[in-house]
């Protein structure tokens, strides 16, 4: 069959080309994987950025850091009137109810992207942080009165600290995209921010991709105040409901992923689930090179999972003297994972690397240890999967369901559990070698570059077609979408195709 040539905008939070992690490792096999497609890569950065570490595919017409700023607006623009009325929406509609608060901040921001189109700050001259005063107000008088649970109390100070970020992230909606037939939001925020403005200014079809459920909380974002997280997250997750409604189609990878999607608006028929994937060739299964006992974990950023990682390896070390741990971070936490490792006085057992490559770590394990952090993408357990390692990962996101029974799953918060089953798969040979087999096998039959393009040229091709029929539909219809091609994307990609 034959497959036409799409223009895709592919669009993340300080991702690919311009940092290694698992995230970026997705989007570089899915350009690679497509490469009949032209991709153009923005990735959306507070600073500027140096060139990219990975080198360019053939396919990548373009790839561009773009500096989320104020800027400056283009003259005789006159918008303080409407940017007015979208901040009373989007304040008054994210402490709003699920249904009328989610149509106010889709209003919010639809009037704000028009006003971006002229204005890189369409908020710069609305009192927000009065607005997110009065409305924070407003709602915890409302929620007293009718039993629901209050947001903190939020200060003129914490107002002013909220109001400053919520400006700043709304200057997303000012990016503008190159002509293409799909945009591919991969992440984040403010990539969202500005693929919706792209889809409601110049009505380019939008697919969703969702890697990372969205965080209570950013790294970081420990020293703001409570009320001022709280109204972060409420952002965060009312443009995520405004994205999954206005998606063509939205793409979780995981059954994980999937329930946080339809919990947070999104349509049943317009999920298709695209599991992770890495390339056996690139992670290809080695000999175990330690002579004595060693774990590996590789992370995509040190968060809360790295304490329980060391308490539970202070317990393997108890029961095999002279076992190592290796671990990989980025450069950047290198030095704040080394004071992590000091202070649980294990610095003569840890050695920790940097960079975004796990495969010479993993090779020096004989066992994996996965845990992931908050907003890792399942990226890292294929790539575990196909180390040639047996594999222990801690319940939490789609560990499990990725896995399944070709590792060892245990309990989250619980090193005593981890370190029992580090201990014995480090004793056990063969069954070390047992899982470590059956693991790469689920991983090379699952989750190939081969499973993702053929997922994803379905989807985009479903995204950038127009629709077939323009008939109202009515209740005896089919529970799929109304076919944006012949065969929708959710039948032809899980349909079994000849080898």
């Amino acid at each position: 069959m034959n497959h036409p040539a799409l223009r895709v905008a592919l669009l993340t939070a300080g991702g690919y080309p311009y940092r290694r992690d698992g995230l970026s490792s997705w989007c570089r096999l899915l350009v690679g994987a497509l490469d009949d497609h032209e991709f153009h890569l923005r990735t959306l950065v507070d600073t500027r950025t140096g060139p990219p570490p990975y080198p360019l595919p053939a396919n990548a017409a373009s790839a561009e850091a773009v500096v989320v700023g104020p800027g400056a607006r283009r003259p005789g623009t006159a918008g303080a009137a409407e940017a007015g009325v979208a901040a009373v929406l989007l304040c008054r509609g994210l402490l709003g109810d699920e249904r009328h608060g989610a149509a106010m901040v889709t209003d919010a921001l639809r009037r704000l992207a028009r006003l971006a189109a002229d204005d890189p700050d369409p908020l710069r001259d609305v009192a927000l942080a009065e607005i997110l005063l009065d409305a924070w107000r407003t709602s915890r008088a409302a929620d007293a009165g009718n039993d629901r649970i209050p947001p903190p109390r939020l200060g003129v100070g914490d107002a002013a600290t909220a109001a400053a970020l919520l400006r700043h992230a709304c200057r997303a909606l000012a990016v503008r995209l190159p002509a293409v037939d799909v945009a591919h939001c991969v992440g984040g925020t403010a990539p969202l921010l500005a693929a919706l403005a792209a889809h409601w200014r110049d009505g380019t079809p939008l697919l969703v991709t969702e890697a990372r459920t969205p965080l209570e909380q950013r790294p970081g974002e420990q020293r703001l105040a409570p009320p001022v997280r709280a109204a972060l997250r409420l952002f965060r997750r009312a443009v995520s409901r405004t994205g999954y409604a206005e998606a063509a189609l939205v793409a979780p990878m995981s059954a994980h992923h999937r329930g946080w999607i339809l919990r947070h608006g999104a349509h049943p028929a317009t999920i298709v689930t695209v599991p992770p994937a890495a390339d056996p060739a690139r992670h290809p299964a080695t000999p175990e090179l330690m002579a004595g006992p060693s774990l590996a974990w590789a992370g995509t950023r040190p968060g809360p999972e790295v304490h329980l990682l060391l308490e539970a390896f202070a317990g393997v070390l108890g029961a095999v003297p002279g076992c190592t741990l290796r671990l990989l971070c980025p450069d950047a936490e290198r030095g704040r994972l080394r004071e992590l490792v000091q202070q649980a006085g294990l610095a003569a057992a840890v050695r920790v690397d940097a960079g975004g490559d796990p495969r010479r770590v993993y090779a020096a394990g004989q066992v994996i240890v996965h845990l992931p952090g908050p907003d890792e993408p399942p990226q890292r357990i294929v790539e575990a999967m196909l180390a040639g390692r047996a594999v222990v990962g801690v319940d939490t996101g789609p560990v499990a369901e990725l896995l399944g029974d070709t590792g060892v799953v245990v309990p989250r918060d619980s090193p005593a559990d981890l370190a029992a089953a580090c201990v014995a798969l480090l004793t056990d040979p063969d069954r070390r070698a047992a899982l470590a087999a059956a693991a790469r096998e689920r991983a090379r039959s699952r989750y190939t570059p081969a499973h993702l393009a053929r997922a994803y040229r379905a989807l985009y091709e479903d995204a950038a077609a127009p629709p077939v029929r323009t008939e109202p539909r009515h209740e005896f219809d089919l529970v799929l979408p109304a076919p944006l091609v012949p065969v929708p994307a959710t039948v032809r990609w899980l349909a079994r195709e000849p080898s």
